[in-house]
């Protein structure tokens, strides 16, 4: 009896690719044998059984809706394809180790003359998993030790603990994560967190105590997050150093906050892209669900990529946003924007743009800033079709600005404001891609437009992060 094994689909990983070259790199040539794929998909089959072993704990009704499509193929190509689409959303519930398919020719007494059967041997994760990894955060890095249950209850649910210890901020948390069947992209989560970080740009220290829940779905094109936030914070001063105005910020607050957030990407890659777009919106209301923090925020991020000659891509990105504090209190130096720095507007030292007292930096309620920037391969391309491919040239020219306003005036003091004193920079260097976690950037920079009170790098400047204006 006849059997195709569709074991050559290796599973895709969970967390994006490795450190290397990406699909979209490569150049894949036409397939072969399209005569031989003609006749398989002229020919007509059903698919009779559907059949998942090596379950353990996993209720199968959940498994029902990742599968259901297999059902629908109408010939031996079309159900290869589906086979593996279902496959692939199998592995991304996150609750198998590992998932073959093997399809074969229908067998008992309703079998038809053209009826396969399909079977997904599946093997399930451990109960319990552990974890050590690196993180690369905005300019920063840290250590991560995670504990996960996944699976919980046999319908995709996770907990996961997770503890964090970085060069500026150390965490700890316990989360809680449940998709809706048949639709993974909705999921529920809750949050319980601690998280203390050092701001040395401002003189300042805040410890957050938090829990938070948010339900994430998707629109058409568009990703949409809801979120509840409620955190008690204390901030406090980094030196005896700090400046009056931030030992005036010192003390505690309660902030509760809803928040919505819309994603719509289409880009090829998070950290280099080659082509695509990208639009996120944040809205975020505080102090009308308890606490004693008002206001209401805004910001976005648009970017757009573009191909062009000789293997180099064209990247142009706008960042925005502004706070209005609700109600007589001002704004808290917690929660306002703020700019500069190898990751945002290279040429100026981490966060120094903006308003600032005695050398500590307070933050901004308005702020945007552009970039305009040129990736070309390396000179000579050395080490192509291999490590070389992960270098890029790199060509920038960026500008923005950070300040408060008086809210008391129209939009066109407003724009007014914001076009004044524009800090802006240009320069070249090399990039660095690490696969889809990040990257790395060593850019010699040329800082113009700089106002009282800024702090400059004026030359050599390295960065490393995952958001990049």
């Amino acid at each position: 009896m006849g059997t195709v094994h569709a074991r050559s689909l290796d599973p895709l990983p969970m967390q994006g690719p490795e450190l290397g070259v990406q699909a979209d790199d490569l150049d894949l040539g036409e397939p072969e044998h399209e005569e031989k794929q003609e006749v398989l998909e002229n020919k007509d089959v059903v698919v009779q059984h559907v059949h998942i072993d090596g379950l353990g704990r996993t209720k199968e009704d959940i498994l029902t809706y990742e599968i259901a499509e297999v059902f629908r193929a109408k010939n031996l190509i079309d159900v290869m394809k589906k086979s593996h689409e279902a496959r692939q959303r199998l592995l991304r519930l996150g609750i198998f180790r590992n998932v073959e398919v093997v399809i074969d020719t229908a067998e008992g007494v309703d079998a038809l003359p053209n009826g396969l059967d399909v079977t997904f041997e599946v093997k399930e994760l451990r109960r319990m998993t552990g974890s050590y990894n690196t993180m690369v955060g905005n300019n920063e890095g840290s250590m991560v030790l995670g504990l996960k249950l996944p699976n919980v209850f046999g319908r995709a649910e996770k907990l996961t603990f997770q503890f964090s210890y970085g060069t500026k901020e150390t965490s700890y948390g316990l989360s809680f994560f449940k998709p809706q069947p048949g639709h993974f992209e909705r999921n529920f989560a809750i949050n319980l967190y601690k998280v203390t970080g050092q701001f040395p740009w401002s003189s300042l220290r805040e410890t957050d105590r938090g829990v938070s829940t948010e339900f994430s779905f998707p629109i058409w094109r568009t990703n949409h997050t809801l979120k509840w936030e409620g955190v008690w914070r204390e901030l406090g001063c980094l030196a005896r150093t700090a400046s009056f105005a931030v030992r005036e910020e010192s003390g505690h607050s309660l902030k509760s906050s809803l928040s919505h957030a819309m994603v719509i990407d289409t880009r090829n890659s998070t950290i280099l892209p080659r082509k695509g777009a990208l639009l996120k919106i944040n809205q975020e209301l505080a102090g009308y669900t308890g606490g004693d923090v008002s206001f209401l925020k805004e910001d976005f991020e648009i970017q757009f990529n573009k191909t062009l000659f000789w293997d180099s891509v064209l990247s142009t990105s706008l960042w925005g946003g502004m706070l209005l504090p609700l109600g007589d209190k001002p704004s808290c130096i917690a929660d306002r924007f703020y700019l500069g720095g190898p990751t945002s507007v290279r040429g100026f030292s981490m966060y120094s743009i903006g308003p600032q007292s005695e050398g500590d930096y307070l933050g901004g309620e308005a702020y945007w800033a552009g970039g305009l920037h040129l990736y070309t391969p390396l000179p000579f391309r050395p080490g192509r079709g291999g490590f070389g491919d992960l270098f890029r040239t790199h060509f920038f020219l960026n500008a923005g600005n950070l300040c408060n306003l008086n809210y008391g005036e129209g939009p066109r003091a407003h724009l007014s404001k914001l076009a004044e004193c524009i800090r802006w920079s240009y320069g070249a260097g090399i990039v660095l891609r690490l696969g889809n976690i990040a990257r790395l950037e060593l850019n010699y920079c040329i800082p113009m437009g700089v106002q009282s009170g800024d702090r400059i790098c004026d030359g050599v400047q390295f960065g490393a992060g995952i958001r990049f204006l």
